[in-house]
């Protein structure tokens, strides 16, 4: 049975269901742009893989995999069309 916290925020529960709903091309890329080869490589095979693989990266290095979502939401708001638009008269 789940502990009743095992879902609050920042417990490893909690970030791996983050990870497993969010879309994994920012995650990603921020890992084939910003990582190192290994990291690279590990972005081009989290892009390729299925939902249970993804569920195995994410589970096997769980930090980095939060990290790198952390920073492909950072690409995903500024790259998106609205990205340090003014929208206040």
């Amino acid at each position: 049975m789940t502990p009743p916290d095992a879902q609050r925020p920042g417990t490893p529960e909690h970030r791996l269901d983050t990870l497993l709903a969010a879309p994994r091309y920012w995650t990603a890329l921020a890992m084939q742009e910003q990582g190192s080869r290994f990291y690279q490589a590990l972005g081009m095979a989290l892009d390729a893989a299925d939902a249970h693989n993804r569920r195995l990266i994410y589970a096997t290095w769980p930090a980095e995999c939060w990290d790198f979502y952390q920073r492909g939401r950072l690409l995903e708001q500024q790259q998106s069309p609205h990205a340090g638009s003014d929208t206040t008269l």
